[in-house]
C-alpha cells in the first residue's frame, strides 16, 4: 500500500513540476518601436506606434486595408494590414484607428522593402491611452 502511495506521490510531483518548467520557459513577445520592426522581419512581436495614415482599397484586389505607423503613406515606417474578409471584424478600422497610439502582435513580415504586419483578429490591436 506504501509503495502505491509512493508511487501517485512521485507521479503528481512531476507532472506538476514538469507544466511549471514549461509554463517558466515559455518565450516573451519583444516590444518594438515601428522603427525597430525592420530589424526583426520573421519574428513575432508586438509593435508600437501611432497611426500617422489609413486607406480602405475598397476596390483593390483582397479590399486591404493600411494601417501606417509612424509616418504617413508613401514615407510609412510600418503597416498594419487587414484584408477585406476580416475587414468587418474591426468596425470601420481606418476610422477607428486613425491618429491614435496602437501596438500591434504578430509575424512582422516585409511587403516591397518595409515591415509590416497582417492582423485578422481585432485583439491583435491594442489601442494605448
Amino acid at each position: 500500500m506504501n509503495i502505491k502511495r509512493w508511487f501517485a506521490i512521485a507521479i503528481l510531483s512531476c507532472v506538476a513540476f514538469a507544466s511549471c518548467d514549461v509554463i517558466a520557459q515559455a518565450p516573451q513577445v519583444k516590444k518594438l518601436t515601428a522603427p525597430e520592426a525592420k530589424d526583426h522581419i520573421g519574428e513575432k512581436a508586438t509593435v508600437c506606434g501611432k497611426v500617422a495614415s489609413t486607406r480602405y482599397a475598397a476596390t483593390t484586389r483582397g479590399k486591404p486595408t493600411f494601417l501606417n505607423l509612424d509616418k504617413p503613406y508613401p514615407s510609412q515606417v510600418f503597416t498594419v494590414l487587414i484584408w477585406g474578409e476580416n475587414r468587418e471584424k474591426f468596425g470601420n478600422p481606418e476610422e477607428k484607428y486613425r491618429d491614435k497610439q496602437v501596438c500591434v502582435t504578430g509575424t512582422i513580415t516585409e511587403y516591397r522593402k518595409a515591415p509590416e504586419i497582417v492582423v485578422s483578429d481585432p485583439q491583435s490591436i491594442e489601442m494605448q491611452k
